[in-house]
């Protein structure tokens, strides 16, 4: 018999002005990052609209390789 964790939602949260970074575990793909334009979704959950460093927007769902980047302290 196989006994596992139970499985815990975590969902990302986000506001306007948040920076996101995705780490990729693709060695062809860099990580990437953007700001986060628009909050979508409810209760600063996704989906957002971003814009991403290269200049182009996208509706963004995040993936388990995404997170919200803490703001640098003062």
């Amino acid at each position: 018999m196989r006994v596992t964790a139970p499985r815990r939602d975590v969902r990302m949260r986000a506001q306007a002005g948040d920076r996101i970074a995705v780490e990729t575990t693709t060695l062809d793909l860099p990580p990437r990052g953007g700001v986060v334009l628009e909050v979508l979704g409810s209760n600063d959950e996704p989906p957002y609209r971003v814009r991403w460093d290269d200049g182009h927007e996208s509706v963004y769902f995040p993936g388990p390789d995404a997170h919200v980047v803490p703001p640098p302290e003062k």
